[in-house]
């Protein structure tokens, strides 16, 4: 019995021994590996995320860095026309057509020039070769500034095709109108400087209330004026959407030619003496143009075809407008009339003068059927204008006392120009040979067209 109690305590001492010893192990085994972690960490940091950083910065844009401002940008994608503009102060030096960009951001030892001719018929190499090229430049020295302007420049070209009424409008004051309301927020308060090449004294005070809408500023003459200029900002070349046409979907503000004639009567309304509108139940009034001179498209039977509109109930008012014609008396007569009646020359340029839902019929020569529906007929529609075209047959052209009724020029006009390009040669038979007498009795079918609308409007 004894033996047995002192086994026991034998065996119950080396449980407790083993027990005591594993937990000491695993005791020992645990701070190890701890410190070993400890130390892992201290010899290899992971890096610290701040997710909520990276979260604010995200929801908070404007506590981004901006980019950096372009200085100068230029758009030379265009059929019609490039167009430059200098996001920053500038500096004008006319007497090297050069555009200096006063602070600059970087130093640029070899700095690069842009060049621009502008003026917007890029395709025409003939009209270009006319127009001044400018220079934009980052390079120095800076010229000192003379004459300080607080509003942007307007910068452009009315040379060209200029001294021709209609490219004084196609090439200069729709585009104009366009470039305004498209890249200038405050368009409509005139508050831009126009700086133009070939600004000859008669187009100014031809054009003096016209460009007066366009801006409140003096003009800066680019081919006259010695002074530096110095601007917040200019914009060099002007916008076209094609011949005659303003297209609203192109414009931020979706202007159209409708909005341009509102323009002309703010520019011609306020200073011109009114052309008196016919009474009421008098006979609507149609304004005839006529060309008695130039090179072509003469209207050979001109008081026949006076005295049958005449009959037809038109009280006629004959219409030849030369250089020196007042503007403001033009638009007065032509926007109180009815209608107006011309073959396709540049004097139908006029049509722009014409209320919106006015009738306008164009005699068109022969071979003339695309540029007259280009230059006049798009336009009148845009305009809201009640368009008709007069195509001349054979035998109302004089081309038939020269060429063979069976030649192709003759015969089928379209054909023969199809696929061809409007040489000079080919421009001098349809539009400097040829004269017009038209058949009074097809022509008066049309004008009894055009009378019954008119009445509509008196």
């Amino acid at each position: 019995m004894t033996m047995r109690k002192k086994n026991w305590r034998t065996k119950t001492t080396c449980v407790i021994l083993f027990v005591l010893v594993l937990a000491f192990q695993i005791k020992y085994s645990s701070i190890v590996r701890s410190k070993l972690t400890h130390a892992h960490k201290k010899a290899n940091p992971v890096p610290e995320i701040k997710q909520l950083e990276v979260t604010e910065l995200e929801s908070n844009p404007s506590e981004q860095s901006p980019p950096t401002k372009r200085q100068i940008s230029c758009d030379r994608s265009h059929y019609h026309y490039d167009i430059c503009t200098i996001h920053v102060a500038t500096v004008l030096d006319p007497t090297i057509s050069t555009f200096f960009i006063q602070h600059r951001t970087t130093v640029d030892p070899n700095p690069t020039a842009m060049k621009i001719r502008p003026y917007p018929r890029k395709f025409d190499s003939i009209a270009m070769s006319r127009i001044k090229e400018l220079t934009i430049t980052s390079g120095a020295p800076i010229p000192s500034c003379h004459v300080m302007h607080e509003s942007p420049a307007m910068v452009f070209s009315a040379g060209g095709y200029t001294g021709n009424f209609f490219h004084e409008f196609n090439d200069g004051f729709i585009p104009l109108f366009i470039t305004l309301n498209s890249l200038f927020h405050r368009q409509d308060d005139g508050d831009v400087v126009l700086v133009i090449s070939k600004a000859r004294d008669w187009w100014v005070s031809k054009y003096a209330n016209l460009l007066g809408q366009f801006s409140k500023h003096p003009i800066v003459d680019l081919d006259n004026d010695n002074a530096t200029h110095c601007f917040p900002s200019a914009t060099l070349g002007l916008v076209s959407h094609g011949f005659m046409t303003i297209k609203p979907e192109l414009i931020p503000n979706s202007k159209s030619l409708h909005h341009f004639h509102a323009f002309l009567s703010k520019a011609y309304d306020a200073n011109n003496v009114p052309f008196n509108s016919p009474p009421q139940n008098a006979r609507p009034r149609l304004v005839l143009v006529n060309r008695s001179s130039g090179d072509g498209r003469l209207l050979l039977n001109l008081e026949e075809v006076k005295l049958e509109i005449e009959r037809v109930g038109f009280d006629v008012v004959m219409f030849e407008p030369k250089p020196s014609t007042p503007l403001d008396k033009a638009f007065a007569l032509i926007g109180s009339s009815h209608a107006m009646v011309g073959i396709h020359g540049a004097a139908l340029t006029h049509l722009l003068f014409l209320k919106p839902g006015s009738l306008f019929i164009q005699v068109v020569p022969l071979g003339l059927e695309l540029v007259a529906e280009l230059c006049f007929g798009n336009p009148a529609r845009g305009m809201g204008l009640d368009y008709r075209e007069y195509k001349i047959r054979v035998e109302e052209s004089s081309l038939i006392e020269k060429y063979s009724k069976e030649d192709m020029m003759i015969k089928d006009p379209v054909a023969f120009l199809s696929g061809k390009p409007w040489s000079k040669s080919t421009m001098d038979i349809y539009l400097k040979e040829q004269n017009v007498r038209l058949d009074l009795v097809r022509f008066r079918k049309y004008l009894k067209k055009a009378y019954n609308k008119a009445r509509l409007f008196i």
